[in-house]
């Protein structure tokens, strides 16, 4: 694969969050939310700058990742960092390349050489076992709200550490940051250039 792999700059935001807008739209919902997300993680406390990075291509970015900080909790109080990372876009035109999965390869062995423990996420399992996620629930983690004898194989979880994870059962609830609203995506968006929003079969909302 001819790409270089490189941690996101300034410079790099405005064509970062178009490439996410693009990656997303229509996707799981008419428009988009992920490029709002992007840009709005950079401000906030959890957000990891060294793991945002972007993956470029004959001198042009065609893919990203953006990390950020969570928590898994105890019933008896205990609090254990991890790390959630998403979302993961790669351009269309770009796609079935390779290229998300190299950025995920990379970003995940620095962030086990950084130190950090674990990685807990949600997503396809068929698609996110190659990295080395099995479901949570085989590692005590459970998603909060649901029922521990319901099925959650959508939750992932990957230890860069190995035994990190002792010591359960733990609770992950998605970081308070991915909760966005309706009119400041719409806002958001309202700096790109026009895009059609469709209901397509298959999307979530």
């Amino acid at each position: 694969m001819d790409a270089a792999i490189r941690r996101e700059t300034p410079a790099d935001y405005s064509e970062a969050e178009n490439l996410t807008r693009e990656a997303f739209w229509n996707v799981y919902r008419p428009g988009a939310v992920e490029h709002f997300l992007l840009h709005r993680y950079r401000a906030l406390p959890d957000f990891v700058p060294e793991l945002s990075q972007v993956l470029e291509t004959d001198g042009r970015i065609v893919a990203h990742i953006m990390y950020s900080r969570a928590e898994l909790r105890r019933e008896d109080g205990g609090v254990l960092p991890v790390l959630v990372f998403g979302p993961v876009s790669v351009l269309p035109g770009h796609q079935k390349r390779g290229y998300g999965a190299a950025l995920i390869r990379h970003t995940l062995a620095e962030a086990a050489e950084s130190g950090f423990g674990a990685v807990v996420i949600t997503g396809s399992p068929d698609y996110y076992r190659r990295f080395g996620f099995a479901e949570a629930k085989s590692l005590g983690v459970y998603y909060d709200g649901v029922p521990r004898d319901e099925p959650t194989p959508y939750l992932q979880a990957l230890e860069l550490q190995d035994g990190y994870l002792a010591g359960g059962p733990w609770t992950y609830r998605d970081p308070p940051g991915y909760d966005v609203r309706d009119e400041d995506v719409n806002a958001f968006d309202a700096r790109f250039p026009p895009k059609q929003k469709l209901k397509l079969p298959g999307q979530l909302w």
